[in-house]
């Protein structure tokens, strides 16, 4: 049974469509699809149904090439010895009275963690994708890689994660990507049934990675053309004089989510994004900002300017949050620093996301 796009509800007051926007801008998938596939931007709910035909496309041709073969260590009872005899077994079972030894060996074989990860995507795409057709293909195709032989459990998405690809599967890679966002975009639909699910504590710090992730994945692809040069997750360095010899152990790290750099134009903007509401109530007034994140965004403007010539010594910085109730854009120069206080709607369409974004950095 697939979910019809009018029945997509929301997580918190975020809909399910526009999370899933954020997950394709997070992923890698983002930086690999067709430039005539950018137009699914504009209709949020066509993106598991891209993933569906990104995915059929890779598995389909990983099936004319052949899967991945891999080993797996199996223990069995042999007529000859096949890798380590297991002595114990052997005796315990007097395995050699009836001409047999029991043996420990690596085998060859297409139920691999990553086929079974891929196989498993199909399935759970089949579910969420909107077109009948598309889902019978994610079906069928898991059915054959089944009959294959890929027939395991689904294992855990860190297993498949830590992986690495070689000159021999290379090509395994596009497939890998595409299945792992099919379990992303699988995530908030688990408990479809309910139009307006509740946030709870684990679902609040996933939304919040997947919002910082999916500005930082929009700005690669859509900035990088454009001259910017865009780094996720760089930690900066405290301009340290001097020290005692405990503080290293206890000194706090400076770790920006994103920096956004344009050397021709000489502009760097340091980018803070924040899954909370933009003001707090105040001592002496009913809203203020978060001094916190204030004091934060200026520890990294001010602590950098010797480190980057006029990029850092110039550089501005933007502490972004959704949007709650209504739409906040304020701005302050403190010392040379322009640091300005921004929303994004996350309830809007994808057009005005992703014109919000880009207005920015305008």
């Amino acid at each position: 049974m697939t979910c019809p796009p009018s029945e997509v509800g929301h997580i918190g007051r975020i809909p399910v469509r526009n999370l899933w926007l954020l997950m394709l801008y997070a992923s890698e998938l983002f930086r690999q699809i067709d430039e005539d596939k950018i137009f699914v931007e504009e209709n949020p709910d066509d993106i598991p149904d891209l993933v569906a035909e990104i995915l059929i496309r890779q598995v389909e041709r990983r099936l004319k090439r052949n899967l991945t073969f891999g080993y797996r260590t199996r223990e069995a009872e042999c007529s000859r010895v096949r890798g380590r005899i297991i002595h114990l077994a052997t005796e315990r079972r007097r395995l050699l009275d009836k001409g047999r030894v029991a043996c420990r060996f690596e085998e060859l074989t297409v139920d691999t963690p990553r086929n079974r990860y891929v196989r498993a995507a199909l399935e759970r795409l089949s579910a969420i994708v909107h077109r009948p057709g598309l889902a019978r293909q994610c079906r069928s195709l898991a059915a054959s890689l089944q009959l294959m032989g890929v027939t395991g459990e689904k294992p855990d998405r860190s297993k498949v994660s830590v992986e690495r690809f070689g000159r021999h599967d290379v090509h395994d890679r596009p497939m890998v990507v595409a299945a792992h966002l099919a379990f992303d975009l699988a995530l908030p639909t688990e408990t479809f049934g309910s139009k307006l699910l509740c946030v709870p504590d684990r679902e609040i710090h996933w939304i919040r990675r997947l919002y910082e992730k999916g500005v930082a994945g929009f700005y690669d692809v859509v900035l990088s053309r454009l001259g910017w040069h865009v780094t996720a997750g760089k930690t900066l360095s405290w301009p340290i004089e001097s020290k005692t010899s405990g503080m290293a152990r206890i000194l706090p790290s400076m770790r920006t989510d994103i920096i956004l750099d344009h050397p021709a134009q000489g502009r760097r903007i340091v980018i803070d994004t924040k899954f909370n509401e933009i003001l707090a109530s105040g001592w002496y007034r009913a809203e203020t900002l978060r001094s916190g994140f204030l004091y934060q965004i200026y520890a990294y403007l001010r602590s950098q300017e010797d480190t980057d010539g006029q990029l850092a010594q110039h550089a501005s910085g933007l502490l972004l949050h959704p949007s709650v109730d209504e739409m906040i854009d304020e701005a302050v120069v403190i010392q040379g620093h322009e640091i300005r206080f921004a929303t994004v709607d996350l309830g809007g369409t994808a057009q005005e996301i992703r014109k919000q974004l880009l207005g920015m950095c305008g």
